[in-house]
């Protein structure tokens, strides 16, 4: 987004279907939808100061992203029958996914979330009128692409011979190499260029345990063939995404993951290129290539 054109704040992009508006309401307390509404506009502009995602413009934090993801029941069944399975939502914004997956019946003792920006965390007890008290899932702010806050490890072939920290204890994604179930990243890699996305994968994959069944799951920016985001997106009435974004297509990001980060044929890799949730249509770059939303999963075999 250009630095000279601000955005307007004004609600256009608000929209709350049916389910994401009970589950706001269940988790804010805020049954009236004006009022509820308001409380969600009022959060979204003190988060904006913090950093200017077009993912805070749109409202996409009110979206149930993780439960409408393939791998999501996937998730709930590891948090059911893997004894002391740990989740981590990573770039978790304001934790609106975490919150969604202990909602359904994942344990919150063995939830954890991790962002750059610890603001926005502070903003998620905000937003859902929580305090670490009654929501009492642990935040690590960090850079994940930093070696000292999560270091490169390739991902284990058998299981950690120590057992995995308390989640309040731990400072640094680091504690918890090889120790995590089930790794939730969305909105997240498409930040970076082509190397640094290589790299994050690289360093989320030590995080996950050897165990099959173990995963890593999300949705992000995508193209039908790899390369640059050549279409110039409008974020509000006077703002533009002109920055360019690296994607992967789905060919490419299943041979990042199978081959490069995992050897060959110890995971198994499903990636698929959708169309935005928010009715914009496809648009075709001069090269012919169309974005969408990459949606995807790895799963250790």
């Amino acid at each position: 987004m250009s630095d000279n054109a601000e955005p307007l704040l004004d609600g256009k992009h608000y929209a709350l279907d049916g389910e994401e508006l009970a589950f706001f309401k269940s988790q804010t307390g805020i049954n009236d939808e004006h009022a509820l509404k308001a409380h969600i506009m009022k959060v979204q502009a003190e988060a904006y100061k913090v950093h200017r995602y077009s993912c805070i413009f749109r409202f996409n934090f009110t979206k149930l992203k993780i439960s409408r993801l393939p791998a999501y029941a996937q998730l709930l069944k590891l948090g059911q029958e893997r004894d002391g399975a740990i989740f981590m939502d990573v770039g978790c914004c304001f934790r609106n996914d975490v919150r969604k997956a202990v909602a359904d019946g994942f344990a919150v003792q063995n939830a954890i979330a991790s962002d750059l920006h610890p603001e926005f965390w502070d903003l998620g007890h905000k937003l859902f009128n929580t305090t670490p008290a009654t929501f009492p899932v642990p935040f690590v702010a960090g850079d994940a692409l930093s070696a000292t806050f999560l270091p490169p490890t390739p991902p284990l072939m058998a299981l950690p011979t120590s057992p995995a920290p308390a989640l309040a204890s731990v400072t640094t994604l680091g504690q918890l190499l090889g120790h995590v179930s089930a790794v939730h990243a969305s909105s997240f890699f498409h930040l970076f260029d082509e190397a640094h996305q290589a790299q994050l994968a690289r360093a989320l994959a030590g995080l996950l345990s050897p165990a099959p069944g173990s995963l890593i799951f999300g949705a992000h920016g995508g193209r039908s063939s790899k390369g640059l985001r050549r279409v110039r997106e409008r974020v509000g009435e006077k703002g533009w995404r002109t920055e360019p974004m690296f994607c992967h297509s789905p060919e490419s990001w299943r041979a990042l993951w199978d081959g490069e980060v995992f050897p060959p044929g110890t995971v198994r890799v499903e990636a698929s290129l959708q169309q935005r949730r928010d009715g914009a249509s496809a648009e075709v770059d001069e090269e012919g290539a169309w974005a969408g939303i990459l949606v995807w999963s790895v799963t250790r075999v």
